[in-house]
């Protein structure tokens, strides 16, 4: 088993239980030293996720993130303003979507949170042969932003708002998006 696999394994565990895990039963369990469970914490930790350290073993502690779809207009000079401004505030940008009227929703995947992610979005549709999907919908799409509360999400909505750049539903729009096949 290889590193990645066995934080990815350290997580799917940690995540299932809410009472600590020791690091001997990890090193046990996955075949290694406890000292490799110990740097393989120490990646996870710099990666980002919040594993405690307690006397009877490693926590995960996951925020739970707040999650609201946004049904937006821009043109395509404005995307890295309506990006920025999302994870400036706070959020992160998980998809991209557009409802379309013959082949329902289409989703893409972004996963957005930082302006590096931003940079790094920008530069792949600038340098690849792809386009933005919400030209498929003359610029109407909708993005799943999460945020580590509904404060956040309701700035991010005001200032979409202010921009410009949020849009109305209209009558033959799913509300639940989630739940359309």
């Amino acid at each position: 088993m290889n590193g990645e696999t066995r934080r990815e394994q350290i997580l799917t565990d940690l995540r299932s239980t809410s009472t600590p895990i020791s690091g001997s039963h990890f090193a046990k369990g996955l075949k290694v030293s406890r000292q490799v469970i110990v740097q393989d914490i120490a990646l996870l930790r710099a990666a980002g996720h919040e594993i405690l350290s307690t006397n009877r073993g490693y926590v995960l502690r996951e925020q739970k993130m707040q999650e609201r779809v946004f049904k937006v207009y821009h043109t395509d000079e404005q995307t890295r303003e309506e990006l920025e401004l999302i994870v400036d505030l706070g959020g992160q940008v998980k998809d991209v979507f557009i409802y379309h009227k013959v082949y329902g929703i289409i989703r893409g995947e972004l996963n957005i949170k930082n302006r590096r992610d931003v940079d790094l979005y920008i530069e792949q549709i600038e340098n690849g042969k792809s386009r933005l999907l919400k030209n498929t919908t003359s610029g109407y799409h909708y993005h799943t932003v999460c945020a580590p509360d509904k404060q956040t999400l309701d700035l991010i909505q005001e200032k979409l708002a202010s921009k410009g750049i949020l849009a109305k539903l209209v009558d033959y729009e799913p509300v639940d998006f989630w739940n359309v096949s």
